[in-house]
């Protein structure tokens, strides 16, 4: 099964464009007296320093000193795709030039260097978070309650109300009177209420009047 290839736009102009600029460097290299395989090491030197920047650019927070390399790389490259467009006589090149071309080595070499080897900015250390308080707990089991026996006092009994006085008729009392005196006489013993109401033949709440009333 063949699979259809597709072309990113994207993609063609960036090895157009690679290809010219690297003619152009190849160019300018050669003109300014870098001949022979130097002329082609100018190209990758300066396309390395290129990408060792964005690369840079695209993993680190500090971006300062990529910006900077970046910009010289761009730099270099443009300058030669502007010289050898026929604005510089590439016969005779001019001695400030040729003093760049032959320094371009060290120095890209220098940011080469100090891109591949600057430290990654640690990331700040978050914060510690505060220290929350515990949370009261919304519904508490309520604590035990001790059991408390209460020994109440036994209540007094009730006092039993008095028994009414019986009216006794006056001959009655006379009669009691004479019984009580004939028994202590015979005995020698007070009468009781019970001697004294089977004597008198009465019921008990008036042998208990007479008798109340004869001590």
């Amino acid at each position: 099964m063949s699979r259809s290839l597709r072309l990113d736009p994207v993609l063609i102009q960036a090895v157009i464009a690679g290809a010219l600029s690297f003619s152009h460097l190849h160019d300018l290299a050669q003109a300014a007296g870098q001949g022979g395989w130097k002329a082609w090491a100018y190209p990758i030197s300066v396309d390395l320093l290129l990408v060792a920047a964005w690369r840079h650019m695209r993993t680190r927070t500090d971006n300062r000193a990529a910006w900077i390399w970046f910009v010289i790389a761009l730099a270099a490259s443009l300058g030669a795709n502007i010289a050898t467009a026929g604005l510089l006589d590439l016969a005779h090149v001019p001695a400030w030039l040729r003093i760049l071309v032959a320094g371009w080595p060290a120095l890209a070499f220098l940011g080469g260097t100090l891109l591949a080897h600057t430290p990654a900015t640690a990331p700040p250390e978050p914060e510690p978070a505060p220290a929350h308080l515990p949370l009261a707990d919304p519904d508490p089991e309520p604590a035990p309650v001790p059991e408390v026996t209460v020994e109440r006092a036994p209540e007094p009994a009730p006092e039993l109300p008095a028994a009414p006085a019986v009216a006794v008729p006056p001959a009655l009392l006379d009669h009691a009177r004479k019984v009580a005196d004939t028994h202590r006489t015979t005995t020698g013993n007070r009468i009781d209420p019970e001697t004294l109401r089977a004597r008198l033949g009465v019921p008990g709440p008036l042998a208990d009047s007479i008798a109340a009333q004869l001590a």
